[in-house]
């Protein structure tokens, strides 16, 4: 079995956020994490190496900083990793992104493809769907729970206060929440081992059957109009009263904000 695991660098948001002039984020200026939802699809990805011997292959697309990444998922246990970077890719929105990986995975052999559910800096949900649809595989999104069946992936998919039990034929791609499990740590043989071994690089030449016009910030159909670093609240009303007139007060703004 071979698992294709899609991760991305995202901003420590503790660290704060920086933004270029054009309103992207300055991931350069950054502390940076793997992506939590994409570390629990790591984790999914380890599992059916522990149980299957499955190749666990990681990419990720982003500056070269995010070959940090790669090599902690190394470190993990991923077989391999794969950087995908160049300058033209640089401001992609999710089309644009999507667009990009599919053009690396079809360079690679894969069973199952695994991906985050969302990244904490876009929070949109849409590159690992967008994913399957370029590269034509089923999806099932919002997993927190894997098995495999023979040549079938059977997923629990989270549903509102309840889950769906979908059954698909692989190749497929997964969407994993970071419900899904608890991650491994690194382990300090494994950390060696990651910084000794090569990382694949790959740029725009490599991508198979990608147009430029789909590509980078000039390929992104999203458009930033403004962009802003979180907005400190302030102090608020406050009020001294006695506990009959505490109640009455805040019933009445609960039922001036609608609330009641």
């Amino acid at each position: 079995m071979k698992v294709v695991v899609c991760v991305k660098q995202v901003p420590d948001t503790k660290g704060g956020v920086k933004f270029n002039p054009d309103g992207t984020l300055d991931r350069g200026a950054m502390l940076t994490i793997m992506n939590p939802d994409d570390k629990a699809g790591l984790e999914a990805a380890l599992r059916l190496k522990d149980e299957f011997g499955a190749e666990v292959t990681v990419v990720t697309m982003g500056l070269p900083k995010a070959e940090e990444v790669l090599r902690e998922a190394m470190a993990m246990g991923a077989d391999k990793g794969i950087l995908v970077t160049d300058r033209v890719l640089g401001g992609a929105d999710t089309w644009a992104t999507s667009t990009t990986l599919a053009g690396a995975l079809r360079n690679l052999d894969y069973d199952l493809i695994i991906t985050g559910r969302q990244a904490i800096d876009g929070d949109t949900a849409q590159v690992g769907p967008q994913i399957s649809e370029h590269l034509d595989i089923p999806v099932i999104s919002y997993a927190q729970n894997i098995k495999i069946d023979g040549d079938s992936v059977i997923v629990e998919r989270q549903y509102e206060d309840r889950h769906h039990v979908v059954k698909v034929k692989m190749p497929c791609l997964i969407t994993a929440l970071s419900e899904l499990n608890e991650p491994r740590y690194m382990t300090p043989g494994g950390i060696f081992d990651a910084y000794d071994a090569d990382i694949t690089v790959w740029g725009r030449a490599d991508l198979k059957d990608v147009d430029d016009s789909n590509l980078g910030l000039k390929g992104s159909p999203t458009k930033i109009a403004k962009a802003s670093d979180k907005v400190r609240k302030g102090a608020g009303e406050k009020v001294s009263l006695d506990p009959e007139e505490s109640v009455a007060y805040l019933v009445g703004k609960l039922k001036e904000k609608h609330v009641i």
